[in-house]
Parts: structure tokens; C-alpha cells; sequence
């Protein structure tokens, strides 16, 4: 199962500049996992100490928000496509 994960440019120090992952897992939490695996410290920048995604921190799977899906239960599938999108914030 190929999932493409979309890395922003602020994460992409940890993935050695790679903006695109391909990832074989079958939940939000499974491809958090598997980044978590393959390049250390990765998960702390997702997830607070409690273990839920920061609340900057949106994660979508083909455009969806998972947090009005399953959250990091959301279920996913050979095809889809995972954005992680940083809020940003300035003034």
C-alpha cells in the first residue's frame, strides 16, 4: 500500500529535504509511526506530550481534515495522499 505523505518545508530538515514520502501504512497514526522510524524526532513535532496532534499542526488526508474524520484513527488507503500543513502565524 503506497500512501504519498506530503512533507512541509519546515519539516523537511528532519526528512533530509524530501517534500514527498511514500509510506505503506493503513492509519493516520501507522504513517505518524513510520516517519517516527525513519527520521527520529519527527513524531515530537506532530504530536504534544499527551500524545494528540499539536493544535498548529493540520494533517489531511486527500484534502480532508482529520479532525473532522477519525483523527489519527482515519483510516487510509493505497492512492491517497497525506498533507501535513503547519499553521502559520505572523502579524
Amino acid at each position: 500500500m503506497a500512501i504519498q505523505v506530503r512533507i512541509p518545508t519546515p519539516l523537511r530538515k528532519l526528512t533530509n529535504n524530501e517534500e514527498i514520502i511514500e509510506i505503506d501504512a493503513d492509519t493516520v497514526k501507522g504513517v505518524i509511526s513510520e516517519l517516527q522510524s525513519r527520521y527520529p524526532g519527527f513524531r515530537d513535532r506532530l504530536l504534544d506530550e499527551k500524545g494528540e496532534i499539536r493544535r498548529f499542526v493540520n494533517i489531511y488526508v486527500n484534502e480532508e481534515d482529520i479532525r473532522f474524520l477519525k483523527n489519527q484513527e482515519t483510516e487510509i488507503k493505497d492512492g491517497d495522499e497525506i498533507s501535513i500543513i503547519p499553521a502559520i502565524a505572523g502579524g
